[in-house]
């Protein structure tokens, strides 16, 4: 596999950061978890010292204000705040903002920190390129940088408890779908932001069973809060959401779960933490420093060990508010899929530091390019996309500052990917994504609009 050769942006903000010391914080447990098997990681009792980054130097500013939405992929960031880890490398003033929907926290980011909105935060894929572009910000572009993949996995396909007993599950029978229609009532389907990771992740699902979500059934964008409630008024019959939203419809007994993301596309790539390009470019070594706390509460997040913990910091008010019975079972891959079938599976579950595949925080530009691959197959983007879609991911997704942060955070190499392509994809129903190739995945979808 090709990597995508680094640009000129990147050589900028590396002349400005100034050359960097490798190894001067060395993580006990950095390894993560290897999904099989206990991880370790650094104690989650030690308190963290105030410190500068491997090089020395002070971060630019103290303070970067982040946006994030009350699903599991925002954990890390929660956690690097709670646990000092943004302390630690010189950032105490880190303010988290919980933002209403993502529609809020793409007009936060639009308008930036200092005008009252955010720097930058937790994302949906290609939402940070869809904002560089202007597509979704009234065509005015704001640059973003795409810095780390916040996690894996950890999202699901919730359905309405009157069809239980219909066979609607990973796989299910088109003429469920057929009967609804001719009854004169088309399949409603929900998720919390149009053109992003979790209208992908059912447009996949329905395709695949050989349902074109464009004319079989309705889509609908409904805010994370407020997809259990529709579910339950009858509104709707399905949902793509983070948990713990879809198990919380299994326990308060209002339907089931089809199908886990992780069962669609094993070790997916999920929600990304990525910011404002002017900030970064302004602030080089304090967004080392910011990435260097989240890899080490990201590292800490994988430990299964403290996941009890994580959900008592997690569910408070402040945070998810949620009970935390929501949490505590998916968290650690027990899901009570609501239809009679249980899965007790680690490596089912959200992950943030190390799933089967390697190091989940890094940010493949192979994977940004599956997405804008799909924006294209739904007729999202222009299907030219795909001719410049390899520079423009050289752009926006600044690997370059994930492999320096590592390094000066002592994280081991075999751990740190040596390509900035993950490799050939494969999802449930056989389909196969080759970022060398990606017209050949297009040209082998049976349901597209392209």
């Amino acid at each position: 596999m090709s990597d995508f050769n680094l640009n000129s942006s990147r050589r900028r903000f590396l002349a400005k950061a100034g050359a960097t010391a490798v190894g001067a914080v060395l993580l006990k447990g950095c390894t993560g978890n290897p999904p099989s098997d206990t991880p370790t990681a650094t104690s989650p009792n030690a308190a963290p010292t105030a410190t500068t980054t491997a090089t020395g130097q002070k971060p630019e500013v103290t303070k970067v204000k982040l946006g994030y939405i009350p699903i599991v992929e925002a954990a890390p960031l929660i956690i690097a705040k709670e646990k000092g880890f943004f302390a630690k490398y010189g950032l105490p003033d880190v303010e988290l903002s919980k933002q209403a929907n993502w529609g809020a926290a793409r007009d936060n980011v639009k308008i930036g920190a200092a005008a009252g909105g955010i720097d930058g935060g937790q994302w949906q894929m290609p939402m940070p390129y869809l904002i560089s572009e202007g597509i979704i910000t009234g065509n005015q572009k704001v640059p973003m940088y795409v810095l780390l993949q916040l996690n894996t996995q950890g999202n699901g396909i919730a359905i309405a408890g009157k069809h239980k007993g219909q066979n609607v599950g990973l796989k299910v029978d088109k003429s469920f779908f057929d009967k609804l229609k001719s009854g004169g009532s088309k399949f409603k389907a929900a998720y919390t932001f149009p053109k992003a990771n979790q209208e992908f992740w059912i447009r996949y699902w329905l395709a695949a069973n050989g349902v074109n979500p464009d004319n079989e059934v309705e889509l609908l964008t409904v805010p994370t809060a407020q997809t259990v409630a529709n579910l339950k008024s009858g509104t709707m019959d399905a949902f793509s959401t983070g948990d713990p939203w879809s198990y919380r419809l299994v326990r308060d007994k209002i339907g089931f779960i089809s199908a886990l993301t992780a069962e669609i596309w094993k070790d997916h790539p999920e929600e990304y933490l990525a910011l404002r390009a002017d900030w970064v470019d302004k602030n080089p070594i304090a967004t080392k420093a910011m990435l260097k706390a989240v890899m080490e509460a990201q590292q800490w997040c994988d430990n299964f060990d403290n996941r009890k913990e994580l959900v008592d910091i997690v569910s408070v008010r402040e945070y998810y508010n949620i009970p935390k019975d929501v949490l505590e079972q998916t968290i650690v891959g027990k899901y009570d899929m609501g239809d009679g079938r249980k899965i007790d599976d680690k490596s089912l579950a959200v992950l943030y530091w190390k799933d089967a595949k390697g190091n989940v925080s890094y940010p493949y530009q192979s994977h940004d390019l599956w997405f804008l691959t799909e924006s294209v197959r739904w007729g999202f983007l222009p299907k030219e996309t795909l001719a410049t879609a390899k520079d423009l991911i050289k752009k926006v997704n600044r690997e370059d500052l994930w492999r320096e942060a590592a390094k000066e955070l002592g994280i081991p190499a075999a751990d740190i990917p040596t390509s900035t392509s993950r490799g050939i994809e494969e999802f449930f129903d056989g389909t196969k994504f080759d970022p060398e190739n990606p017209q050949a995945y297009l040209d082998g979808l049976k349901i597209k609009k392209v």
